[in-house]
């Protein structure tokens, strides 16, 4: 009977753990969705993570519970809410959000994995860091690119905090994060075992960690001034429907006389540049016979009737793979003749003397890039229908250049990725032009989200940024990061403002993300502690195993 009542009592505390952890979990995923745009509570971001590290170390300390499937759990609520419109363009957005979470999850279990075996003691907690910002440098660069919840991604809404990052870069967001989450753990279970001592370091350090960064920031906010020579730009919002009209050849002329007639009533004597959206020429163009366009035509009179301006906008692009070149895995071929072909996204320049153009780099997962290992694919897309498969990219960053100027201009995804934003500006890039196409995901907080993070590029680069949404929201961005004006969502509209061509080079574009790159080797330091610990430990318990051995024979 007694033994009953014990094992009644063990099944519910190990129930209650089990829905303790459970609520910790989902609370942690609500915390990091709302700190994100368009929720936009960024302070929520520096408790998101403490939930789950106080799992984790009821867990390290020998309480029973599955980490693994806990921070999953979060990082799963975290995924789905915070990018949920992802669904809108692609089912494959359900891949996407486990694969992600999955990701986090593991990189989570291996932070815990080697407090347990190096130092199961709350400073422990600080090896999370390295691992952490290991995992989004990865997010840059291997196949299944997706940087959008890269922690200092948050302060996007509050972009006053973060001056700073001409330094640092978004990491430097990351580490401030991660930090501040750790600490304010510590903190709570220092006050648990009553050390006094480390508990009042702690609140020390945190309230320096949290409070210096914001008013450094705040007060680089007020003093900076933009720089640079005035620059007058049109930025155009056509607003067309790209589940429809992109794809309806009817409509490719309409397009680009929306654009003219959008654009023509603002300009001035001294309009340098005219910003439209990416893939607005919907009309495929050979590179090699550019002249037979009719949408290049279009631009090029209305161009030559005004020569003080240069047209910037996107569209698709082609060209002959050369010979030798056929197994190149972007190549195309063309069914029934011994020809191939590449396909671009390409933003293209077209003023008086001609035409420039640069082709999209960082590709967007499964509708622009296909892994190579996914070769049967490799001229489909997995998502949104298009046929479009794996685009031809340039091997690295090129500006454009008109009128004295040199302008980079990222293409849509391209956005996100902060040090390749900032390798145009290190080839000279004045200004920067954002153009994309985020109608596939409606009138969701996706586009939203999207046009936040150009605030972040303009403070790392201290850069204006000119931006044009095919429809969504475009606008001008200054060099703090402020927004001088931004267009409605579904409206068709230009607008105009005169922006500084700053040619000063920050110390973030000349390095990159030098942070990540310090988490990195951090992180193999890490993982071969991690590792030698385990074997140590694993030969340390066979010799205590054939010691036991031998007392029990004796």
């Amino acid at each position: 009977m007694i033994k009953k009542k014990h094992g009644n009592t063990a099944l519910r505390q190990a129930q209650g753990h089990k829905a303790y952890n459970i609520i910790l979990a989902l609370l942690a995923g609500g915390l990091l969705t709302a700190a994100w745009p368009t929720w936009g509570i960024a302070p929520l971001v520096f408790i998101g993570f403490v939930p789950l590290l106080l799992v984790e170390d009821r867990i390290a300390q020998g309480e029973k519970g599955k980490l693994f499937w806990i921070s999953f759990l979060a990082f799963l609520v975290w995924n789905v809410a915070t990018t949920w419109w992802v669904w809108n363009a692609t089912p494959a957005a359900t891949a996407a959000w486990i694969l992600n979470a999955l990701f986090m999850a593991t990189v989570f279990n291996v932070f815990h994995l080697t407090k347990k075996k190096v130092c199961n003691q709350p400073w422990g907690n600080f090896f999370l860091v390295p691992y952490w910002m290991a995992f989004e440098m990865l997010t840059y660069l291997w196949a299944a690119k997706w940087p959008w919840l890269n922690l200092g991604n948050a302060f996007s809404t509050c972009h006053k905090w973060v001056q700073w990052y001409e330094i640092t870069g978004v990491a430097g967001g990351t580490l401030w994060v991660l930090i501040v989450n750790i600490l304010i753990t510590n903190i709570i279970l220092h006050f648990k075992s009553r050390e006094t001592k480390p508990l009042l370091i702690n609140i020390g350090v945190e309230l320096a960690v949290v409070l210096l960064p914001i008013l450094i920031s705040t007060g680089i906010y007020k003093h900076y001034k933009d720089q640079g020579e005035d620059t007058e730009v049109v930025v155009v919002q056509q607003n067309c429907d790209p589940w429809n009209e992109q794809f309806d050849s009817s409509s490719h002329d309409q397009v680009i006389q929306n654009n003219i007639k959008l654009s023509l009533p603002l300009l001035t004597p001294k309009t340098r540049f005219i910003v439209s959206s990416e893939s607005a020429i919907q009309e495929g163009i050979w590179l090699d016979e550019t002249d037979k366009s009719r949408a290049l035509k279009q631009l090029r009179d209305y161009i030559n009737e005004h020569p003080q301006a240069a047209f910037v906008i996107g569209g698709t692009t082609y060209e002959w793979v050369p010979q030798g070149m056929e197994n190149d895995f972007p190549a195309r071929h063309i069914e029934g003749t011994n020809r191939y072909y590449y396909c671009h996204n390409s933003a293209l320049l077209i003023d008086s003397d001609g035409l420039q153009h640069r082709n999209k780099s960082q590709l967007t997962p499964g509708v622009e890039a296909i892994p190579e290992w996914m070769g049967f694919l490799k001229n489909y897309s997995i998502t949104m229908g298009i046929a479009r498969g794996t685009l031809k990219t340039d091997p690295e960053a090129k500006v454009l250049n008109f009128g004295g100027h040199k302008v980079g201009v990222p293409i849509c995804y391209e956005s996100a990725f902060g040090e390749y934003v900032g390798s145009f500006c290190k080839k000279g890039a004045d200004l920067l032009f954002v153009i994309t196409n985020d109608g596939w995901w409606g009138d969701t907080p996706g586009y939203k989200q999207h046009f936040e993070f150009s605030k972040l590029r303009a403070i790392e680069n201290r850069r204006c940024i000119a931006r044009s949404a095919n429809t969504g929201r475009s606008g001008f961005i200054n060099q703090r990061g402020d927004v001088l004006q931004q267009t409605r969502y579904w409206e068709p509209d230009a607008i105009r403002e005169t922006l500084k061509a700053n040619t000063k080079v920050t110390f973030y574009a000349k390095h990159g993300d030098y942070l990540s790159r310090i988490a990195v080797y951090l992180t193999f330091v890490l993982l071969i502690t991690l590792i030698a610990k385990s074997l140590i430990g694993g030969v340390k318990a066979k010799k205590a195993s054939k010691t036991a051995k031998r007392a029990k024979k004796k």
